[in-house]
């Protein structure tokens, strides 16, 4: 009885081991997995295009806002995502051509494999992500980024009018581990 008490405390001891090595390492990169990443890439690194960037940034963050309320997990944004494309599309060409760009725009939600990057006191590791990415012309340009789910970006205040900018990552979290 010794000796199995002794081999069950050994697996035990080793599987713990074995997990904690896997975590460490990033595991399947399940951490990245939690999040949906939005990336607007300016045409070029100019003042004007950078500029304009921002416009569509705000134009894509109010049109997508009303209609990723109340979303409980990143495949419910994705899917929200993936069936307003041609929505994405639209306002970010409008917007460019608004402002007297006529490079178009062009929206994809795919997954990519991004760097270290932090908002706020938010740190995302390098990895790969699934990501709504906005190419503003050939996208050759610094972009703009947040997060889409969990919600860091677009979130709603009162009845959807106004939209604030502020790190929900914390209350989430605290949702999920008390």
């Amino acid at each position: 009885m010794k000796k199995v008490f002794i081999l069950i405390t050994v697996l035990a001891v080793l599987l713990i081991a074995i997990n904690v090595a896997t975590a460490a390492k990033g595991g399947d990169n399940d951490v990245n997995a939690d999040y949906l990443r939005i990336h607007i890439r300016a045409n070029s690194n100019s003042d004007a295009d950078q500029r304009v960037k921002y416009e569509v940034k705000a134009a894509v963050v109010e049109a997508l806002t009303p209609k990723l309320a109340g979303v409980s997990s990143k495949s419910e944004a994705m899917e929200i995502i993936r069936d307003n494309l041609s929505l994405i599309d639209g306002v970010s060409v409008s917007t460019l051509e608004l402002n007297g760009y006529h490079y178009g725009a062009k929206a994809r939600l795919c997954e990519e494999d991004f760097p270290t990057r932090t908002y706020g006191e938010l740190t995302l590791t390098g990895g790969v992500y699934d990501a709504l990415i906005v190419d503003l012309g050939s996208g050759e340009g610094d972009n703009w980024w947040c997060v889409v789910f969990p919600p860091l970006c677009f979130v709603a205040d009162g009845e959807g009018e106004k939209v604030t900018y502020k790190s929900l990552i914390a209350e989430w979290l605290q949702k999920i581990f008390g």
